[in-house]
Parts: structure tokens; C-alpha cells; sequence
């Protein structure tokens, strides 16, 4: 593939802006004021993407910050879901998309016909998956694979059945029924979440970007994340950013060493210990293992990819991931409930895209 790393000479400043901000190293933000950079001449571009909701707020963050960096670049993102955004991509419609789970093979041909070349998959965020329950009276929650399984397949319906009870020795549950909350959109995180199930908790169905089980299903992160705030009884899996801003409460999840976990960034990033590149040439499609024995680990994770086509002849698609992958982009992260990229996988993105190191 085409390194990604020729900026056009029209956008020059956005490489020394890039070069400046990876000065700061991952352990800082690098902010760049107008006087920090030489002036050029006005620019006027602008790229859009959509897909991934579980990205919106890394995204959101990103575009603003950004822009701010380079006035006259704009990039705009809709979150309409993993599925709708590689549809997108792939009739032309955006200049990347952004999803939870890898192209489908039907879908990567249709990809690469779009482009002309092979669209690649660019991991760029790690998104703890949270459990977000509404129980006034349960300030903690601990759930178990097979419970989790339980409730979410419909077999467990009450918060004081005995194999919630089991998890939560000494604590009090209410003898009220679940709302049982899902995504009704194609969804990368339904995706990663029954993919989860079935490999720890016997999920009795094949994991898909549709969800297929009980419940009442919501369009979006954010529609998930209002029906657990305003439904007591209420249980959904939610990106842990979103459930965060919200303050809503979160199960411990045990995971595979027996450990109940709270939710962390630092415990994602942990879950990706040992993954491995799956995808071929420059495509990096990453296969984690949900069921790593690791202590610290916290289980429920996703990663979510912009896909780009390999030579895309469009500058500011490069610009921007290089933005993303670079020192500033990363660096705050888990300040929006995401998780960095751990730092082997991230130098491969950044050798992909040039990002300085």
C-alpha cells in the first residue's frame, strides 16, 4: 500500500502543526496557538465521515481540536451506527467511516471496488463496553458471564434471582422486574458484546451487528444511554464514556481470572494485551482474546477502526488520522471514557500514516 504520508505542499502547516504536538509525548496535550505555526495561505477543505457512535465522543473532541489547530479544515462526522457508516463509505458517500467490528468480506470487496485499491482498517480507539444499570437502592453491581447471559437473553427477569444473588452476596437487590435495553441500529458494539457472550457466557445466539435477543431496542449510544437514566429497573451495554457524562452506575464484571473489575481505561487497554494483527498487507484488523486471565483485565471491550481507502488522493483524510494517532490525539482519551491504543499497536498505525515518533 501507498504509505500515508504525502501531505500535499498546500497543506504544510498542518505538518508542522502534527510535528509540534508530537513533541509533547503521550504523556501530555500538546495545544497550538495560531502564533505557534507560520502563516500560510487561507485553505479551504473539508471531509466527512460516519458510522461508529461508540466514537462520538473521541470524535467530537478530535474535530474540535482540530479545527481549532487549522481554522480552515473542517471535518464532520455523523454517528448513525457501524453498519450505516461502512454503507456510506462504501457508495461513495464519505471520505471514511468509522466502525466497531471489520468490514464483513462481501462488504471489504465492495470497499475495495469503491476505492480502486484496498480500503484498510485503521485501529484508532479503544472503548471499554459498560453495563449502565438504574438500581437507587443497589449502589454495586456484579455480574458473572453466564449471569450477564442470563439477563440479556431474557432466561433471568428479576434483579433478586438467585444467580444475581449469587454474584452479589451481602448486597441488596430489588424484587423488580429488568428492562431489558438494546441497540435497534446495526451496531459494532452489539457486535463486540454478543461476541463476548458467546465466548464466556454461552450466548445461545451467533454474534451480529443486529441484535438478536429480548428486549427494547434504541437507536444509538446516546438513545441507550437515555433509556437506562429515565427507567429504573433499566440494564443496557452502553460505551463507558457515554455512561460516565450521564452518571450512571456500572456493574464489576468478572473476568476470566475470576475477578470482579470495575470499569477502567486502564483495564481495557489491559484486555489488549497479546492481540494480534489478523488483517493482511497494511490492513490492521486486530483479534483480542475476551478471555485472557490476566487480573487487572476488564473484559468487555471494542476497537474501533476508521476505514480509508489505502491511496486515497484526498490529503486531508491523511492529515486528520495523523492527527488522531499522534501524541494530542491519543493523549486524552481516557478524559472521554475511551482507552489509549496500547503502544505496539499504535506505533504500527503511526508507521502507516508517517506520524513523527
Amino acid at each position: 500500500m501507498e504509505k500515508l504520508t504525502r501531505i500535499a505542499g498546500s497543506v504544510a502547516l498542518t505538518a508542522l502543526a502534527l510535528a509540534a504536538s508530537a513533541a509533547a509525548g503521550l504523556g501530555g496535550t500538546a495545544i497550538l496557538t495560531r502564533d505557534d505555526v507560520p502563516q500560510s495561505p487561507p485553505i479551504t477543505a473539508s471531509i466527512s465521515g460516519s458510522g461508529s457512535s461508540a466514537q462520538q465522543g473521541a470524535m467530537d473532541a478530535w474535530r474540535a481540536e482540530f479545527h481549532w489547530i487549522h481554522p480552515d479544515l473542517r471535518v464532520d462526522y455523523r454517528a448513525n451506527g457501524s453498519g450505516a457508516g461502512i454503507r456510506d463509505f462504501i457508495a461513495g458517500a464519505t471520505a471514511f467511516a468509522g466502525s466497531d467490528v471489520a468490514m464483513q468480506p462481501h462488504e471489504q470487496a465492495l470497499a475495495d471496488r469503491r476505492c480502486g485499491s484496498r480500503a484498510v482498517h485503521l485501529p484508532m480507539v479503544v472503548g471499554p463496553i459498560a453495563l449502565a444499570y438504574n438500581l437507587p437502592s443497589t449502589p454495586e453491581l456484579r455480574l458473572s458471564p453466564t449471569t450477564l447471559t442470563g439477563i440479556f437473553s431474557g432466561r433471568i427477569t428479576r434483579w433478586d434471582d438467585s444467580e444475581i444473588a449469587a454474584d452479589n452476596r451481602g448486597g441488596r437487590l430489588p424484587n423488580t422486574a429488568i428492562r431489558l435495553f438494546h441497540r435497534s441500529d446495526e451496531s459494532g458494539t452489539t457486535h463486540n458484546f454478543t461476541t463476548y457472550l458467546k465466548a464466556a457466557g454461552r450466548w445461545p445466539y451467533q454474534p451480529s451487528r443486529k441484535w438478536a435477543g429480548p428486549g427494547q431496542g434504541v437507536a444509538g449510544s446516546s438513545g441507550i444511554t437515555e433509556a437506562v437514566q429515565r427507567t429504573t429497573g433499566a440494564i443496557g451495554y452502553v460505551e463507558y464514556g457515554f455512561a460516565s457524562n450521564a452518571g450512571l452506575r456500572t456493574a464489576k464484571v468478572r473476568n476470566a481470572a475470576g475477578q470482579f473489575v470495575t470499569l477502567s481505561p486502564q483495564g481495557a487497554t489491559n484486555a489488549l494485551e497479546g492481540a494480534r494483527i489478523v488483517g493482511e498487507n497494511d490492513d490492521l484488523v486486530v483479534k483480542f482474546d475476551y478471555l485472557t486471565k490476566s487480573k487487572d483485565v476488564y473484559p468487555i471491550i471494542l476497537i474501533t477502526y476508521e476505514i480509508v481507502c489505502s491511496k486515497s488522493s484526498d490529503p486531508l483524510v491523511r492529515t486528520f488520522l495523523r492527527y488522531t494517532a499522534g501524541d494530542s490525539g491519543q493523549s486524552y482519551l481516557s478524559l472521554y471514557g475511551y482507552a489509549p491504543l496500547p503502544r505496539d499497536l499504535l506505533a504500527k498505525v503511526r508507521a502507516l500514516l508517517g506520524v513523527p515518533s
